[in-house]
């Protein structure tokens, strides 16, 4: 760890910088600098190839934007924040570091041009819906991809592997561990799909969304249709109608989706812990590793509780947005301004709680032993489904039978065989009763991980 490291302000730059670092290629200021710059360069290539305000420019002056786009550096990036120590505007800082760049080149005629017609926000929301976009599909959606096949795995191997299921924390029903994790499969799949067929939307309509100075400065150009091709030429979707914001409600959704997932993925965390606290799990042993400065003998949890903590971070921010980002005084403030350069935040520490979920996923397996002796302690959970065979033998007072014989109390095979013989019902019921045991009560656990699982074949061979 570098000292820079060691004296960040916050563990995102500090203590987790190397888990965040592909998040900085997105929300980092440099990014927000070259994002911009590149929207402007992009613009002016419009401006003549769509509206036909700029000339005809040439292969080799496309190129030339192109490049000075491409090769925008952290050299770049410091002028334009030089600049702005003067005009205490950061998009005006950059559209002047633009000017000086294409005034050296036969595009000095162009200049003027930059930024045509634009408010800020236009130029700053796309940069930012872009990073948005990008940063889900080249950071976040393979962190949950690697969850959700991890815990796929689980499912699979563990299809058979019989487990006691607890209701208000008691011992309840038996069930399968990999059925367990195939409901976290299912959920995450869901949120999955809505994550990443999200649309993100943005504006480039001017200072208060009715492209005012663009129809002033040029009347006969489209200006609605074009701002349409060139968000969709980005990959974006535009604004039905804005203001110098577009409403958030789309980038809202958006997090809301990435926050249910963090609550998700938050009880998949406290549902780990409590297994390897009842030893139903295992945390594999690593060499060099320390659980405790006094208690030699621990293994810790530790990856299932660092990504308890993160979740937590991320979904306060995330619930922040919710509540600051659709208000907006007169429809235009510049709150929302800093509450948006937190986005890398927000994400950051939810990259660092699925990390962590990943790493800790990789630590544990099933403790046969231990979720077998935890069966076989508890015969009474198998009093429903005595108590059912009984109703549909029409035996009276069924459940008060079982409430009577099982309620607080633990049953041992024993005196529940003893009991089934004190029963006077038809030997074929006594027979059902027989075959029933805390390993064998399973239902259709092992269909329903097989369900989940085939659903999951077919999404990826595009089937319905």
């Amino acid at each position: 760890m570098s000292e820079n490291n060691l004296l960040a302000l916050t563990s995102l730059d500090g203590r987790y910088s190397e888990t965040v670092e592909p998040l900085r290629d997105f929300f980092s200021e440099f990014a927000y600098l070259r994002g911009r710059a590149r929207l402007e360069l992009r613009y002016l290539i419009a401006l003549s190839r769509d509206a036909g305000l700029v000339r005809e420019l040439s292969i080799d002056e496309i190129h030339l934007i192109e490049k000075l786009a491409m090769d925008f550096s952290l050299a770049d990036a410091k002028e334009i924040k030089k600049l702005e120590q003067t005009t205490r505007h950061d998009v005006k800082a950059t559209e002047i570091f633009l000017q000086t760049r294409l005034s050296r080149t036969s595009l000095a005629d162009t200049v003027s041009w930059l930024h045509f017609g634009l408010t800020s926000e236009d130029v700053n929301l796309t940069a930012q819906a872009i990073a948005l976009r990008d940063a889900r599909d080249r950071v976040m959606l393979p962190a949950l991809d690697k969850i959700i096949a991890q815990l796929t795995d689980f499912a699979r191997r563990y299809k058979s592997t019989h487990m006691l299921a607890r209701t208000h924390g008691q011992p309840a029903i038996p069930t399968t561990f990999g059925k367990e994790m195939a409901v976290f499969v299912a959920r995450l799949r869901k949120q999955h799909d809505r994550l990443s067929s999200h649309k993100f939307e943005s504006k480039w309509s001017g200072a208060v969304g009715n492209y005012n100075a663009l129809v002033a400065g040029a009347p006969h150009v489209d200006w609605p249709s074009f701002s349409e091709n060139f968000l969709r030429e980005l990959g974006l979707e535009p604004a039905q109608a804005s203001t110098q914001l577009i409403p958030y409600d789309n980038w809202l959704e958006y997090f809301q989706i990435l926050q249910l997932i963090n609550g998700i993925l938050l009880d998949l965390c406290q549902d780990m812990w409590r297994y390897i606290s009842d030893d139903y799990l295992k945390l594999r042993v690593v060499t060099g590793e320390v659980g405790s400065s006094t208690m030699p003998q621990k293994v810790n949890p530790i990856d299932f509780e660092n990504a308890e903590g993160n979740l937590g971070l991320a979904n306060a921010l995330f619930e922040q947005y919710v509540r600051k980002l659709p208000v907006s005084r007169l429809q235009r403030d510049l709150s929302d301004s800093t509450v948006r350069r937190s986005f890398g935040a927000a994400l950051g520490h939810t990259l660092i709680a699925w990390t962590s979920i990943t790493r800790g996923l990789e630590r544990v397996e099933a403790n046969e032993a231990g979720l077998r002796s935890g069966l076989e302690a508890h015969w009474e959970v198998v009093a429903e489904g005595a108590q059912t065979i009984l109703r549909a033998a029409n035996a009276p007072s069924a459940y008060e039978q079982l409430k009577s014989l099982t309620r607080g109390k633990k049953i041992t095979q024993e005196s529940f065989r003893q009991w089934i013989e004190s029963l006077e019902v038809d030997g074929n019921v006594k027979t059902k009763l027989r075959t029933l045991s805390p390993l064998t009560y399973i239902g259709l656990a092992d269909d329903i991980v097989e369900q989940v699982l085939n659903h999951g074949e077919h999404r990826a061979h595009g089937d319905s």
